[in-house]
């Protein structure tokens, strides 16, 4: 997977990025569009074809979902090759244990909890990495200078250096919110966590990413 496919769609994101740095609240669960509905059930079927071993079932599977996936990922770990690595164990779990889902959620919210552990186990090996905030902040940045954000005129990617000093809790919870438009429900199925827990991280990354936005000398309000 290239620079260019795991920046793909990124640009379209910021806009929504944007409308969480001003206080717009996260998607409530909603009714699903008949075409929507139609792809989560055959995504099901897919995976029951793949429980029973069906390598092109996989296949399609692994299309529709990889690059959604890889992206998830890559903003989490911060490197490349260690997300595509990463998205190869994922789907191999997929292919293992296709057995195991049970239709609770749509397959895209399971792919992405096993994205999610994946990613927390990874991280955790590092030794050097605390994944805290005080050493996010310790981050030597020069895109946060406003000389060379000016000059840059690169607002995705200020918006991308910002996302990836945010802690690793405030950085999924935005990236499921934002980027892959997870209802809250959905976001605290993925994190194994409350529905009110997912709002209260929601108000804290707002919080921070703002404030990270206007080191960088963007205003909050930028669309």
């Amino acid at each position: 997977m290239n620079t260019i496919t795991a920046s793909l769609g990124h640009e379209f994101a910021v806009g929504a990025v944007a409308n969480a740095v001003q206080g717009r609240g996260l998607t409530q669960p909603k009714a699903i569009n008949p075409a929507v509905a139609a792809k989560q059930r055959d995504d099901a079927d897919l995976l029951e074809r793949i429980a029973a071993g069906d390598k092109l079932a996989m296949k399609v599977l692994y299309a529709r979902h990889h690059v959604q996936t890889y992206r998830f990922l890559l903003r989490l770990v911060g490197d490349e090759a260690h997300a595509e690595d990463l998205v190869s164990e994922v789907f191999f779990d997929v292919w293992r244990n296709a057995h195991q889902f049970q239709g609770n959620s749509r397959v895209s919210t399971w792919i992405l909890a096993i994205a999610r552990f994946k990613a927390l186990s990874a991280l955790r090996r590092r030794k050097d990495d605390e994944l805290d905030d005080d050493q996010a902040a310790a981050i030597a940045d020069t895109a946060d200078d406003p000389e060379i954000a000016v000059q840059k005129k690169d607002r995705v990617a200020i918006m991308r250096q910002c996302l990836s000093h945010l802690s690793l809790v405030h950085r999924e919870i935005i990236d499921l919110a934002y980027y892959q438009d997870k209802p809250i429900n959905e976001v605290a199925e993925i994190l194994g966590v409350p529905e009110n827990t997912v709002k209260t991280r929601m108000f804290h990354a707002r919080r921070r990413l703002s404030e990270l936005l206007a080191q960088a000398g963007i205003d909050r309000t930028y669309q």
